[in-house]
């Protein structure tokens, strides 16, 4: 009995992806063609997001469904003008089951990121390099340690 116990409750916490899939993306040089014409020392803008939504579903798993994108902008500034602008939305349907509120929010916010951030860094390095640009590759993000200091900030700004 103990181990029918045991395996119920290791099957009540799931976390899975469903489907990673790109909700949108853009890309502008507002320079070109002059941008070309200049040694290429960009000054680079990088800012990640992340956002979530349950997704109503017709099947069993309703409720258990997120919708976790993760947005990731590339800005570059050359000479103090906006050389290019990348904005990717990269997103994924995670099942989520038998987690409680303070799981639920670290998996959104640390293992969903973490999942789509290889395609989203793809997609912005195609991106950049179909506009003309250097290769450009985003370095891996702990999106652990993002979580840390946000919480640090959150609670040094509470006092």
């Amino acid at each position: 009995m103990a181990n029918e116990n045991e395996g119920a409750a290791a099957q009540e916490k799931q976390v899975g992806i469903q489907r990673v899939y790109l909700k949108d993306c853009s890309f502008e040089a507002p320079g070109t063609p002059g941008v070309f014409n200049s040694e290429w020392k960009p000054h680079i803008h990088l800012n990640v997001s992340t956002a979530h939504d349950k997704v109503d579903a017709a099947s069993g798993d309703a409720g258990d469904v997120y919708d976790v994108t993760l947005t990731v902008e590339v800005r570059a500034e050359l000479n103090e003008k906006v050389a290019f602008l990348c904005e990717v939305k990269q997103s994924g349907l995670f099942l989520l089951r038998g987690l409680n509120d303070q799981e639920l929010a670290q998996v959104m916010a640390i293992f969903c990121p973490t999942q789509l951030f290889p395609y989203a860094r793809e997609v912005v390095s195609d991106l950049i390099a179909k506009g003309g640009f250097p290769a450009m590759t985003l370095q891996p993000i702990n999106f652990e340690a993002m979580v840390a200091q946000r919480q640090q900030q959150m609670a040094a700004e509470a006092h």
